[in-house]
């Protein structure tokens, strides 16, 4: 709760909550209820899966009021359909014929996430900047991937996404917010918006 207000008062646009059971950072659909509605009604509210059954998801966002959905796996096109709320599509593409594989999926917006062989985000791995920069000219682009208070401003000049998606740059432990790296960010974030 703590986390979520504090970024929510420095600018937090929207904020994601995990229910992927073998991340570090999964939250309860109960906790995530809680914290959800004590936001502000301009706080987009995020909830990050990862293969996970659209039963599963659609009584999720009933429960906790979610506005968007992140399928975080290896959801196919099909899977991404058929929502009452946006979906995002995460992707970790290696080269530039993957970004084609985007092509395929009606979804509102792609994350486009650093790779790491085994795992499903959270990896602190940057995205390949050139790979980044095809993607953003091609589809609607969340920047994720090692994005910290250091490297935001250059990630966001050299990528130009329509928004990013930090979490373990900002954090002290996994799952637990740096309050001053999130003022950091977001200090850092202001300057470049000053630029535009």
């Amino acid at each position: 709760m703590e986390d979520a207000q504090y970024a929510t008062e420095e600018g937090a646009d929207a904020l994601g909550f995990i229910f992927y059971p073998d991340s570090p950072r999964y939250i309860t659909p109960a906790a995530a209820g809680r914290i959800i509605r004590s936001l502000p009604a301009h706080v987009m509210t995020v909830g990050v899966f990862v293969n996970t059954p659209r039963k599963q998801i659609s009584n999720i966002v009933s429960e906790t009021d979610l506005q968007a959905i992140q399928l975080s796996g290896d959801e196919s096109p099909s899977d991404c359909l058929g929502f009452d709320i946006p979906v995002i599509k995460a992707f970790r593409f290696q080269t530039m014929s993957d970004l084609d594989l985007a092509g395929d999926y009606s979804v509102s917006g792609i994350l486009l996430d650093g790779h790491r062989a085994g795992a499903y985000g959270g990896t602190g791995m940057a995205v390949d900047k050139s790979i980044g920069r095809a993607a953003a000219r091609r589809y609607p682009l969340i920047l994720a991937g090692g994005l910290t208070p250091g490297n935001i401003v250059e990630s966001v000049r050299e990528i130009d996404p329509i928004a990013v998606d930090v979490n373990s740059g900002v954090e002290k432990a996994p799952g637990r917010k740096d309050f001053q790296k999130i003022s950091l960010l977001f200090r850092n974030l202001r300057k470049l918006n000053l630029e535009i």
